[in-house]
């Protein structure tokens, strides 16, 4: 019997195994870089121990220190959670070797699939070799790992050098391994996995299928399950499929095989050797604890005959902080407050007051609803993100709710391209509440002072100036004998932390957080801005400035200062949150200044380049 589990992974992940360990009364160990000495897992944990450094090839990726760590804090077990070294056969090894339990599959399965390219070959498959302008599109694939890391589609083919190096240098700083490889790219099918459970004493489980069609960077957004409107013919197929992909390496434990299914045909992509971050809609509709049932496998437990019944739908979406109009772009700062409604499941690695930094993967939290039928949890998922309190940085909560009442996904006819297709709506759909800046000002006028002997002149208005979405919203109002007054709106109350407006005969209430500069207003978040501007924080045109923070990983081949550059051209790459973000010429002209080198860090707003355009 298992006493005391080390998982070799951080935030959410290891929070989510903690969870199940204590319901089964084993005891935890965390580990943490110097980056995460007060992250949420490390507090959590029973027990928990430094890795000192900050980049994960230093800390979560070095599989010596990693068991060091278990062997020094008592454990008699290992979890390696997603993503990191989950899939990575010498740490498991090593686990083994250290005389403790593995709860994974066999470290001779991990090798047969966990690269994709080897997959590929167990199934009768093969990569692409020279690509041809009849192959494109083609899409760059990291041969380890997931998330959407190391992966690039290439429609032209002199994109195809820049994309592989690209690729290589991401997939080798996510996973510690470069390899790549190149396979045809299916245009908006739906990506589509079926969830295995397997024991050693030969039963193996197919927990259903997963749809996680709506992807961005190639990393999920919102999966649900059952995947919706498959043919009962195709189903099977899948769950045939990926329960032949078990038993062909004798596989152990719990693991995903993804398919892109294009009208009724399906193409295997992988197997993930491993949990997947999407596993909780499976666990609501079968009723089952996947981490659980992971270790009772690995303690020698036999799974019954047959699986537990489906019951219902759910729907996940995975809350990032980042900025879906801003190309996506990790964003850093304090989570001052997280809290969502009763009824859905919250799975997260971040409490109050915790701050979010660039080393790691944005992920803040999944949001799972589960109900009798899809409609009903697509209905409560996107109510739940509507009214969660999330004050911190900007975040995709907007985008998810928006996406969850696109009628392409309420109607099931969402494919891998969706966000190609509607991003632009999705994204850039205003500045929030209209008026929320109004109810900001008049929060931070309650209680100043009233100057006494008012006037039968009426009073100047006062001007509070705003920034929401990148845009400047500017607000009046007056102090009068009767109290606050608003053009065109009634205030029925105001004070520091709430405000009442009745607009036309419909009273609001409107909730207000204030933390330094940075408002939350209900929903919408706003920036204070100064009444005059500051002169000397104005740029020459042409300025390229770090949208986020992170490290200068690359700059383009030869690229000097005086060098002729045309609008679109990359120039130099920043790594941040574990993925490479491009960083392109803004118009066509010369590059009059460059401000950074590889290996350089960089904070939000400092100045990269300027081009001077012609």
């Amino acid at each position: 019997m298992i006493r005391k589990l080390l998982v070799a992974n951080r935030g959410e992940i290891a929070c989510r195994v903690f969870r199940t360990c204590r319901e089964l009364g084993i005891r935890t160990v965390a580990v943490y870089s110097d980056a995460d000495a007060n992250a949420l897992h490390a507090r959590v944990a029973d027990t928990a121990v430094r890795l000192p450094g900050a980049a994960p090839a230093d800390t979560y990726l070095d599989a010596g220190l990693i068991v060091k760590a278990a062997v020094a804090s008592g454990a008699d077990a290992v979890h390696p959670g997603y993503g990191f070294l989950s899939e990575n056969a010498d740490f498991a090894r090593a686990v083994l070797d250290a005389g403790l339990v593995w709860i994974g599959p066999p470290p001779e399965a991990i090798e047969a699939m966990a690269s994709k390219t080897r997959a590929k070959e167990l199934m009768g498959l093969a990569p692409l070799g020279e690509v041809t302008e009849a192959d494109l599109p083609v899409l760059v694939k990291a041969a380890a790992g997931g998330g959407g890391r190391g992966m690039r589609i290439v429609r032209r083919l002199e994109d195809l050098s820049a994309a592989l190096v690209s690729a290589r240098s991401e997939a080798a700083s996510a996973f510690g391994d470069g390899e790549v490889f190149v396979e045809p790219y299916v245009e908006n099918g739906r990506h589509v996995e079926v969830q295995i459970l397997a024991d050693t004493h030969g039963t193996v489980w197919a927990l259903g299928t997963r749809d996680c069609s709506l992807q961005r960077r190639h990393q999920k957004v919102i999966e649900e399950s059952p995947a919706p409107g498959l043919p009962a013919q195709l189903t099977d197929e899948l769950h045939a499929l990926a329960v032949r992909a078990a038993r062909a390496v004798d596989y152990v434990g719990a693991g995903t095989v993804e398919f892109l299914v294009a009208g009724d045909k399906a193409h295997f992509l992988e197997m993930n050797t491993r949990l997947q971050v999407e596993h909780p809609v499976t666990e609501a509709v079968f009723t089952i604890d996947l981490v659980a049932e992971q270790i009772r496998v690995a303690e020698g437990h036999a799974l019954a005959d047959d699986p537990p019944r489906a019951r219902g739908h759910a729907v996940e979406a995975r809350l990032y902080a980042e900025d879906p109009a801003r190309d996506w772009a990790p964003q850093t700062g304090t989570l001052h407050r997280f809290a969502v409604p009763e009824g859905v499941r919250l799975d997260t690695g971040f409490t109050d007051g915790d701050d979010i930094g660039v080393h790691y993967d944005p992920m803040l939290a999944k949001l799972v609803a589960h109900a009798p039928t899809r409609a009903e949890a697509v209905r409560k998922l996107a109510g739940a993100l509507d009214r969660a309190t999330l004050h911190g940085p900007v975040t995709n909560r907007d985008l998810l709710v928006r996406s969850l009442r696109h009628e392409e996904f309420t109607s099931a006819r969402m494919d891998t391209g969706f966000y190609d297709r509607h991003l632009t709506d999705l994204a850039c759909c205003g500045t929030g509440d209209p008026y929320a800046p109004l109810a900001a000002a008049l929060a931070d006028a309650h209680g100043r002072s009233r100057f006494g002997g008012w006037r039968n002149v009426p009073s100047r208005p006062q001007t509070k100036r705003y920034e929401a979405a990148g845009e400047e919203i500017e607000v009046h109002y007056r102090h009068t004998r009767a109290g606050l007054e608003a053009d065109g709106v009634r205030v029925v109350h105001a004070e520091a932390a709430l405000v009442v407006l009745e607009v036309d005969g419909v009273r609001r209430n409107f909730e207000v957080a204030r933390y330094g500069d940075e408002i939350h207003v209900n929903a919408t978040r706003l920036t204070a801005l100064p009444r005059f501007p500051d002169p000397t924080a104005q740029h020459a045109p042409g300025s390229l400035l770090a949208p986020m923070p992170g490290t200068v990983v690359r700059v383009a081949e030869g690229l000097t200062e005086g060098a002729a550059v045309d609008a679109g051209q990359p120039l130099l790459w920043l790594e941040a949150m574990k993925m490479e973000h491009k960083i392109t010429a803004p118009v066509t002209g010369a590059l009059s200044a460059l401000h950074v080198v590889p290996g350089q860090q960089v904070t939000v707003g400092s100045l990269l380049a300027v081009v001077q355009e012609t």
